[in-house]
């Protein structure tokens, strides 16, 4: 049976930004279902229409995507995964985006190909950015001891093979690097990694990068030195 393609919504101010990311979705079979002009019409617009993607601006009139992605997502599961839109790397709402629970965030020059591969990567419940990338933006935004860490401070519901897979995580490690490192098989790092998301509620690896940084497990400065080879002894 061939997999339906994924039901986007699209949020942003400019009319133009939407037709020209519609035209690109649209080519390659992804249809936009409904389309906002702000925050608020994009909270509408998930309760009426529930899309599996939400493609959403950061600034916007009225409500800006950052609002929109927490009342979005404060629903009950099975709501859908949002990718922030923006035109700043880096930008500190991208981060509070990723913290709301954003699955990733794209570049508004981001090419055809990488649009269509992003929306059906979040759609299967994956998380868009690479780890590194997510941790470029928690050293530079993520304040320890915050907000999140109060939500997640019983990191000791983690085994110490978990404690050290989100570790290691969280410093920018891909699943065969870890397996690499720990001496596992990636299935078994894979399993690892989805009962750290559980235990802790988090919906994806982006937030478990980010709870390790606010919890303190891992410092800043800490990623250089995770991917120095292993000295077996």
């Amino acid at each position: 049976m061939t997999e339906q393609p994924p039901r986007v919504l699209l949020a942003d101010d400019q009319t133009l930004v939407r037709t020209g990311f519609r035209m690109i979705l649209g080519a390659d079979g992804i249809d936009v279902f409904a389309e906002a002009a702000n925050g608020a019409e994009a909270v509408e617009a998930v309760r009426r229409t529930r899309p599996d993607v939400v493609l959403m601006d950061v600034r916007m009139p009225e409500m800006d995507g950052l609002e929109a992605t927490r009342r979005i997502l404060t629903g009950a599961p099975g709501e859908p995964r949002v990718v922030i839109l923006t035109t700043f790397d880096l930008d500190r709402y991208v981060y509070a985006a990723l913290s709301a629970g954003a699955s990733g965030f794209l570049l508004k020059d981001v090419t055809p190909e990488h649009l269509t591969a992003a929306v059906r990567t979040v759609r299967t419940g994956d998380a868009l950015l690479a780890p590194a990338i997510t941790r470029r933006l928690v050293q530079r935004f993520a304040r320890p001891g915050g907000e999140s860490a109060a939500l997640h401070r019983e990191l000791s519901s983690l085994t110490p093979r978990e404690r050290e897979v989100l570790g290691l995580l969280a410093r920018g490690l891909s699943n065969a690097e870890l397996a690499a490192r720990l001496h596992l098989a990636e299935t078994t790092v894979k399993t690892h990694v989805a009962r750290i998301l559980a235990k802790l509620g988090l919906r994806d690896r982006v937030q478990a990068v980010i709870v390790a940084y606010e919890t303190g497990l891992v410092s800043v400065g800490a990623g250089e030195a995770a991917r120095q080879p292993t000295e077996r002894t």
